[in-house]
Parts: structure tokens; sequence; C-alpha cells
């Protein structure tokens, strides 16, 4: 694998360290593939971070989140490419998967909301009510506790490129 192909200016070069593809159809087959390619990916990549186990734990919870909404898509065709790259602190977990419109349009607005200082309020809120957990729940969690950042990039054909930045090494507690 070469460096991350599109990056925005002014970005730092992210290095890829793993990635796993799979047709949308066999991953929705089973709710299990989430944790085993959370767990699988996690060890993989945290063998060589300050406290390997601590990473791959939150590693593998985040990427489980993120898989779940995956998991979630109403397209059935296409594949779902789970590729990681790394920049010093910070890993990035770029989830292409197929979306049909309505689920894009969700992506866009959900990604713009974790963003800021009302994240914070937003995911008590949504935690302290009765509604069952979201999507969107699921974004602003990682926003809030795992200091994830998120945007949303068009892909080929009916997809959507989920790209999701955590600086795991550099969280506190």
């Amino acid at each position: 694998m070469g460096p991350v192909q599109h990056e925005l200016a002014g970005e730092p070069t992210f290095e890829p360290t793993i990635q796993v593809d799979m047709e949308i159809k066999a991953f929705v087959s089973a709710w299990r593939h989430c944790d085993y390619v959370s767990t699988y990916m996690a060890r993989m990549i945290s063998q060589n971070r300050s406290d390997s186990v601590r990473h791959s734990n939150l590693f593998s919870s985040a990427l489980n989140e993120l898989l779940e909404v995956a998991f979630r898509t109403r397209h059935a065709g296409g594949d779902l490419a789970c590729r990681v790259s790394r920049h010093g602190a910070t890993d990035r977990i770029e989830l292409t998967f197929p979306c049909v419109p309505g689920d894009r349009q969700f992506y866009q607005e959900a990604v713009s909301q974790v963003a800021g200082f009302e994240a914070r309020e937003r995911y008590l809120s949504s935690v302290s009510g009765d509604l069952a957990p979201s999507r969107e729940v699921v974004l602003l969690e990682l926003a809030v506790d795992y200091n994830a950042t998120f945007r949303v990039e068009e892909a080929a054909g009916d997809a959507i490129r989920l790209v999701v930045d955590l600086p795991l090494e550099g969280l506190r507690n």
C-alpha cells in the first residue's frame, strides 16, 4: 500500500497500516463480523504503541462502533473497505461503504453536528434520554470520548467514505 491518495491540501501524510475489504452483503450477513474485524485490526496496529493493550481496546471499541454504523446501510450491493493509516499519535480509519441517497444526507448532517462546542452537550443530552442508540449518538460518543474528528467524502459508485481520525495515543484516561 502507498500513502493515502485523497489527502486534503496541507494535511499530514498518513501511512497505511492495514486494510480489510469484503462484500457488503457478506458483511451484513452476520453481526459478529463487526467484532471480528475490529478486534483483528486493533491487535494488528497496536503492537508498537506505548500501551498496546490499552490502545488495542480503545481502537477496537471505536472501530466496532463505526463498523456498526456501516452495518446499518440499506444498500444491498457493493463493497466495504476498511483502511487504517497512521500519522504520529493519530490513527485514521477510512470506511468506504455503499450508501443510499437518504443516508448520504444523514452522514453529511451528522458529521457537521459532531464538531464543535455543542457536541458534548448534545451527547450528554442524548445518553440521558430514553432514546435508543442511533448512528448520530455513536459519532457523538467518538467525538466526545475519543476526541475523534470526522469528514465524509464521496467515493466511487454509490459509496461514501467516512474518514475518522483518532488520537488515541494522546488520550488521557
